[in-house]
């Protein structure tokens, strides 16, 4: 399994990163696997095609050698991979509109829209809400010297609600470090809660999952809650499957589907998507993780949503400068109220 990989809150638009390494270890399970296939099936982030083109630039070392892309690996191999930084994408300002529920010379609290992609990347460069903060923060202090908000956790493109973005060094240090610490499970003062419509309703009223989480074995761009990877470190077999814990309670019984409220004590990608979809009521209009609509009704709300019925509802922090604790909300937004209103 590669280490070094981030699982980076609830977002699917992926951050720049630098130039960095990461490594394998071959376990059991990747041994007799060709060098190219085992690392694209362990870092999500790489297709095989791009992986094959790191192999070829001599970016891929097995045991401290540059081998071929074909090459067989043995349980026990280390694969290094040398990732070299993406080319610097030009991100200028838009005037695109923003809903701010609080800004300070630190940090920006707003209401993301669905639909809104987070960070520019290869096939978004523009659009994204960092060229929307870039026109509306007049007072960027900057990240690491470059006069640019700091992202630190995501939405995904479809996911609605509260986020929260550094407009200075010490407030993009102290935020990271405080969502690292919440994916990790760790006790702190941030919370988060999601509002989520799902079909059918949990099985009772309230309740938590405990659970495996990694990506899903078959599907890469996936995530699983219902499986686990082991290898063998010498004589002894070491789980290398992070956990996941989400508490549920239903808000609003509605037919054959809820309102849901979940609070999040890990941050997983996908982690209410998965541990909804797993454990057999999926969130309504999810393309992923969903399952096929038990109603006719039901698909037509999915359709008319064209998106998973899930809000990032509240987010609650220590302030980077401060320490004063603070606490935001955002309403449910009028696509989620229809499908609602459908339902009831």
């Amino acid at each position: 399994m590669a280490e070094e990989v981030r699982d980076d809150e609830d977002g699917d638009d992926e951050l720049a990163a630098g130039e960095r390494t990461l490594q394998i270890v071959v376990d059991s399970e990747q041994a007799g696997g060709r060098l190219d296939a085992v690392i694209a099936a362990a870092v999500a982030e790489l297709s095989r095609s791009q992986v094959q083109r790191l192999i070829e630039e001599g970016n891929v070392q097995v045991d401290g050698a540059v081998v071929a892309k074909s090459v067989r690996l043995r349980a026990g191999d280390i694969v290094e991979l040398q990732i070299p930084a993406p080319e610097p994408l030009e991100v200028l300002p838009e005037p695109i509109p923003l809903v701010v529920l609080y800004e300070d010379a630190d940090l920006i609290v707003i209401d993301k829209p669905a639909g809104l992609v987070v960070h520019p990347a290869a096939g978004h460069a523009t659009g994204t809400l960092v060229n929307a903060l870039l026109f509306h923060c007049k007072d960027l202090s900057g990240i690491g010297g470059v006069l640019r908000p700091g992202i630190v956790h995501r939405l995904d493109k479809d996911t609605s609600g509260v986020m929260v973005a550094a407009k200075s060094d010490r407030a993009h240090a102290a935020l990271t470090a405080a969502f690292a610490a919440k994916s990790r499970g760790e006790p702190g003062g941030l919370e988060r809660t999601y509002l989520a419509i799902t079909s059918p309703p949990p099985p009772q009223p309230t309740g938590t999952y405990r659970t495996h989480y990694g990506r899903h074995p078959t599907d890469r761009k996936k995530f699983s809650s219902k499986h686990h990877r082991v290898s063998a470190e010498g004589d002894r077999v070491v789980d290398r499957t992070k956990w996941a814990v989400t508490h549920w309670q239903v808000v609003e019984p509605l037919r054959d589907a809820a309102l849901v409220r979940l609070r999040l004590e890990t941050g997983r990608t996908h982690q209410i998507r998965v541990h909804a979809a797993d454990h057999g009521w999926p969130l309504v209009g999810d393309p992923t993780y969903g399952h096929k609509p038990r109603s006719e009704e039901l698909a037509a709300v999915g359709k008319a949503l064209g998106r998973q019925a899930l809000h990032a509802a509240t987010l609650a922090f220590d302030h980077p400068a401060t320490g004063a604790h603070m606490s935001f909300e955002a309403p449910l937004p009028e696509d989620m109220e229809r499908a609602l209103a459908a339902l009831r």
